[in-house]
């Protein structure tokens, strides 16, 4: 390992120490603003908690146009079932497994840590030529893009942006998707449970997850689908009431795991039992690729003391709402080969007391085809009696295949790696769709070291990419100076 990326690991390291959920991300925008402090650069906030930094041109170099270097402050905080480690209080210890580091039973915080420790690494590893620099650090970016989205119009002064959020060496980004969420809610009135009933818990776990963006092309299982599908079997066999229904975290992650507290008849446990049983198989053959997944059902003692849940009618509407909200790729693009353009996430169901919340979330590059899924989904919520709130939208970023950018950056690689680069268009949302919307005449591109498994706890960082990026960005600054 090069010293370079050493000390970009090392970086890393002290960042992970201090914790930064969404929207907890004060305690880090302190140590960063003493960092500042402590290399006498100029540093100020906005209201909304974003951060810039000033880094004056190297010697010669002052009248180059600027170059604002952007990363997000916040991660993704998601764990394992058996992990208890406090996102509020615990740091996150890196584990290196061979080339790869990653953490233990947590998301590793490289989306977007690693983006902050290349920023740093710009003012403290010597020999590095560079035009004047603003060190953007946004807030809140995993719940909406919504520290950009609140940066004041006068903040930046460059117009030359490297979002050093992308997630694949050797890819450079130049263009994304625009997202909207939906929330749909309904009410209900709970009746009390047939005395003498049977209740279960049904669990779907053990997968793999990930980003609602980068993997949804991936064929990788929703928890929450699969629930649906599972609750539809059984109540085909056996009339049930649901109690209780948990799946997902977060918008932009595809669910790993949902439990189900359901009521019926003792006759039918035999039959709900066999149904979970030979669910288990059919959906391990339709995913291969899911080796941990399980389906599981086990009787429970009911010991609440008022034992009340939605009626079994109002169990079929919330049933056949779940069952009908679409989730996967709804559509591939037609201009950009193997891009998805329109998905869907049916990312997180909460069934509790006399109300069900359920979150999806969609993407898509074309702002029509965004609208039309989304009107799709509230009308199937209207359909099932239930209420729709559209949140947290954002732009896609066209993608400019001329940008004099992209030409340079291209160039670097080239000079450096004797090959050209990939560039891309992803499904997923970036900052930098805000970014120039907000800030007119901006030039983007986005990069970063290979990260796998962004935003589950399987996320990896690979090291020796790390090294690669640096080369790259301290030669493109170079050519920008």
């Amino acid at each position: 390992m090069d010293t370079a990326t050493a000390n970009i690991i090392d970086r890393l390291k002290k960042i992970n120490a201090i914790p930064r959920c969404s929207k907890k991300e004060g305690r880090l925008a302190a140590w960063l603003q003493q960092w500042a402090a402590d290399h006498r650069l100029s540093h100020k906030s906005d209201a909304a908690g974003n951060l810039l930094v000033a880094v004056p041109a190297s010697p010669g170099f002052e009248q180059a146009p600027g170059v604002v270097v952007q990363a997000h402050m916040d991660m993704v905080c998601e764990k394992t079932p058996d992990a208890t480690h406090d996102f509020d209080t615990d740091p996150i210890e890196l584990i290196q497994r061979d080339e790869w580091l990653c953490a233990a039973g947590t998301t590793l915080g490289a989306d977007n840590g690693i983006g902050l420790a290349y920023a740093m690494a710009l003012v403290e590893e010597p020999g590095v030529t560079h035009p004047p620099l603003e060190l953007l650090f946004t807030v809140d970016e995993e719940t909406g893009l919504n520290g950009a989205k609140a940066l004041p119009p006068d903040f930046v002064t460059g117009r030359l942006l490297l979002n050093v959020d992308s997630e694949q060496e050797g890819v450079l980004t130049a263009g994304c998707a625009g997202g909207l969420d939906s929330r749909i809610t309904v009410d209900f009135d709970p009746t009390p449970l047939t005395p003498g009933s049977t209740i279960a818990e049904l669990t779907v776990g053990g997968l793999m997850g990930g980003h609602s963006g980068v993997d949804i092309h991936r064929h990788r299982a929703s928890a929450n689908t699969l629930m649906a599908r599972l609750l539809a079997q059984v109540r085909k066999n056996a009339p049930l009431r649901l109690i209780r229904m948990t799946g997902g975290n977060r918008p932009n992650v595809i669910a790993r795991d949902a439990s189900a507290l359901i009521a019926f008849e003792p006759t039918a446990q035999g039959a709900i039992e066999a149904t979970a049983a030979d669910f288990q198989g059919i959906v391990r053959a339709e995913y291969p690729d899911e080796k941990d997944l399980f389906v599981r059902c086990r009787e429970e003692a009911w010991t609440e003391p008022c034992a009340a849940a939605p009626s079994a009618m109002d169990s079929d509407r919330l049933l056949n709402l779940l069952a009908a909200l679409p989730h996967g790729v709804a559509g591939m693009s037609q201009e950009v080969k193997d891009l998805v353009e329109t998905s869907s996430n049916l990312a997180q169901v909460r069934l509790e007391g006399n109300h069900l919340e359920v979150v999806t979330s969609q993407r898509s590059s074309a702002a029509s085809r965004l609208t039309e899924i989304s009107d799709r989904i509230r009308a199937i919520a209207a359909l099932a009696g239930a209420r729709t709130i559209h949140e947290n939208g954002y732009p896609a970023w066209p993608p400019d295949m001329h940008s004099p950018l992209l030409r340079q950056g291209r160039e670097a690689y080239a000079a450096l790696y004797g090959k050209e680069p990939e560039v891309q268009v992803i499904h997923a949302g970036l900052e930098c769709a805000v970014i120039g919307d907000i800030f007119s005449g901006m030039d983007m591109i986005s990069f970063g070291p290979t990260i796998r498994n962004a935003h589950s706890p399987d996320e990896q960082l690979h090291i020796p990419s790390i090294g690669r990026v640096w080369d790259w960005i301290t030669a493109l600054l170079q050519r920008l100076a």
